[in-house]
């Protein structure tokens, strides 16, 4: 019996944004612009507060100022964000097998086989809510471009679940341009057509989509329209580095809890290498004070780790020689010269970067 289709599509939150103000919790609430300062500069995000004033991504920062002349800019941070989406991508990687991460930020998850798929899916947001603080948004459907809908459809904080028919009940009268892959220029050249909506891609036959717009996009057209899609979940290539780490609720001053936490995560980051069958040589930290400022600290040993007390030993002996004069916010261990353990003794390797 064949297993039916469950795709997830999981989207953080305005992230750029909502990474900046757990830096900056002053600014909750307030219109916030993410964006270098300059003439031509454009807009990388912007929090929920300054799209009210139909502030976008990807629009001139002078346009953005204009609608929002309260808006706080904020310049980015790219260290901060692959941070941040290691930690969420790290989450979603120990929940669900098979994860195709699309950018920093948002990633396609199957679901097929699994007993309860939203179950599975509700404990992802509160994980990536739990360890970083952050929020997303999810859309499950049976293939990859009705669940990409479904996760936007309802940010922030959206949790939709849409089979092919309610999805086209929902975005039938829509634009044709809803539909991801189908860009302003096709959009254009419906609307010289009067084809304005989906319900009317619809009622167009293969065969003349064919003759418009040729054998591979006419097709390809007339399958959207109906929100037909069979495009797998593919994973990216295999990491040569895996990592655990937590964001505490409140900073942690005394050493013997902060060793309690790193041995946890070390326990847990090996549990997950020991399913994958995979070791590594090199461990590292990462450590976040109080005051934001991030410190990282790795040690390559001769043989890889075979044991989740050498992996917790060595990390917390390289926390200890630090010694955080600062109590500390997050903390985080890595392992990275991954190598499979049966495999043909090829090692990839990935220096630690905080």
């Amino acid at each position: 019996m064949e297993v039916e289709r469950c795709i997830g599509h999981l989207d953080c939150d305005a992230f750029f944004a909502a990474v900046e103000l757990l830096r900056r919790p002053e600014l909750r609430g307030k219109p916030v612009i993410v964006a270098h300062d300059g003439p031509r500069s454009v807009v990388t995000t912007a929090t929920y507060e300054a799209r009210e004033h139909g502030v976008g991504s990807a629009m001139p920062l002078s346009v953005a100022r204009r609608r929002c002349p309260d808006a706080i800019l904020v310049p980015p941070d790219h260290d901060a964000y692959r941070e941040a989406s290691e930690a969420v991508m790290a989450v979603v990687r120990d929940e669900v097998d098979t994860v195709q991460q699309l950018s920093l930020d948002e990633a396609y998850v199957d679901l097929s086989g699994l007993v309860a798929p939203r179950a599975a899916m509700r404990r992802v947001v509160r994980r990536i809510h739990r360890e970083t603080s952050l929020h997303v948004s999810v859309g499950i459907g049976p293939n990859k471009l009705v669940a990409k809908l479904a996760s936007d459809a309802e940010k922030p904080k959206g949790f939709v679940v849409l089979d092919r028919r309610q999805a086209w009940r929902r975005w039938a009268d829509a634009s044709p341009g809803l539909l991801p892959g189908i860009g302003p220029r096709t959009t254009e050249l419906l609307a010289e057509r009067q084809i304005s909506t989906i319900r009317a891609l619809a009622r167009i036959s293969e065969h003349q989509l064919s003759e418009w717009f040729g054998p591979r996009s006419g097709p390809w057209l007339w399958r959207r329209c109906r929100f037909d899609d069979h495009d797998p979940v593919v994973p990216v290539r295999e990491p040569v580095s895996e990592s655990r780490e937590t964001t505490f609720s409140q900073d942690i001053d005394d050493p013997e809890d902060q060793e309690h936490a790193l041995r946890r995560l070390a326990a847990k980051l090996f549990d997950a290498l020991e399913q994958q069958g995979r070791r590594g040589r090199t461990v590292g930290i990462k450590v976040r004070l109080a005051d934001f400022s991030t410190v990282s600290r790795s040690r390559t040993l001769t043989t890889p780790v075979e044991d989740a007390e050498l992996l917790a030993e060595t990390a917390v002996a390289m926390l200890r020689e630090y010694g955080p004069q600062q109590p500390v916010r997050l903390l985080g261990v890595r392992m990275a010269s991954l190598e499979l353990v049966d495999g043909p003794g090829v090692q990839l390797t990935l220096p630690w970067s905080p």
